[in-house]
């Protein structure tokens, strides 16, 4: 089969890798264009472009694909019998997915059709989901809603990060796309027709990173700073300073105590403490924080202009006072 590959970050590489060590030929690659990066920035290709070329597989990037009339007929020429699509990051139109004789195939990172869009991964983890998968299936205009081929579930540790869980789904998407050509090739794919009914996980905006500290529960904290883990990371600010959380646990009142039986004296004042406020700050025992219905044991931060460390080694060099207050 003549493969045309269409994809942009690692997520899309690892799909690409698989198809390519099973055998097929891959008459094409597209991704996205070179971006600058760094202090210097310089031009960096996508991860998956960097492969095409050490692979020497023709590299296509067009700054888009809607209304270019040029990058269809480049596509038309190469007579692909199926593309296949792993986090590209453009919508394609109606044209292009009628080019391949065999449909256009997509691997997306949930158990459609819940969290159809582009951030399917990161949403599983902030709404402290439970489980999440993969799914391949056949494209159509619409935004994920294509009949679907295959599904793969994972469960979702309590304490995995968005970037954690990343790699496993990447890797698990790569072997469900092989086994999904491999059926299509055979004649014996699946087309389950998806309901029209389905939740959105639309990308994620830098507003939603600043900690709610009076609002949102413990639990939804812990959520959101891993959810958030390796992307952009969840913040809030201490004596004016902005400070990231990237790992996070929480407590009961009662594991704490256990934790520091120094603090019972103190417990019943808990309540008219505001949320945020340290509670208690070691640079051995470590960072304890009040949330709105528990604590806060920070575990991996970052200061203002510094490295992430874990908490031990930031409150050596960082007094962080008890009473100061996360806002």
């Amino acid at each position: 089969m003549r493969i045309l590959f269409m994809g942009t970050p690692d997520f899309a590489l690892k799909s690409l890798e698989a198809i390519y060590e099973a055998g097929y030929e891959i008459i094409g690659v597209v991704t996205n264009i070179d971006k600058p990066k760094g202090r210097g920035m310089k031009m960096i290709p996508t991860p998956v472009k960097e492969f095409a070329l050490e692979k020497k597989i023709k590299v296509y990037q067009p700054k888009k694909v809607r209304n270019n009339p040029e990058f269809l007929e480049e596509v038309k020429s190469l007579k692909p019998d199926i593309i296949c699509v792993v986090a590209y990051g453009k919508i394609l139109p109606q044209e292009l997915l009628d080019i391949p004789k065999l449909g256009c195939i997509n691997v997306h990172g949930s158990l459609l059709p819940e969290y159809r869009g582009a951030a399917p991964i990161q949403w599983a983890v902030l709404n402290g989901d439970k489980k999440t998968g993969i799914t391949t299936m056949y494209m159509n205009a619409g935004m994920d809603t294509g009949d679907m081929i295959l599904k793969q579930e994972t469960e979702i540790g309590e304490d995995e990060t968005t970037g954690e869980l990343w790699e496993r789904l990447s890797i698990m998407g790569a072997k469900l796309l092989v086994k999904t050509v491999k059926q299509i090739e055979q004649g014996n794919a699946s087309r389950i027709p998806q309901p029209q009914e389905g939740t959105m996980a639309p990308m994620l905006s830098k507003e939603m990173a600043k900690i709610d500290w009076k609002n949102k529960s413990a639990l939804e904290i812990k959520n959101l700073v891993r959810g958030l883990n390796p992307i952009m990371g969840a913040y809030s600010y201490i004596n004016g300073k902005k400070i990231k959380l990237w790992r996070v646990q929480v407590l009961s009142e009662e594991e704490l105590l256990n934790k520091f039986p120094e603090l019972e004296e103190y417990m019943n004042h808990l309540k008219n403490i505001d949320e945020g406020t340290v509670l208690f700050s070691d640079a051995k025992k470590g960072l304890y924080l009040k949330a709105k219905d528990g604590i806060i044991s920070v575990l991996e931060i970052q200061g203002e202009n510094a490295k992430k460390m874990n908490i031990q080694d930031f409150l050596r060099g960082n007094a962080i006072e008890v009473g100061s207050i996360f806002e």
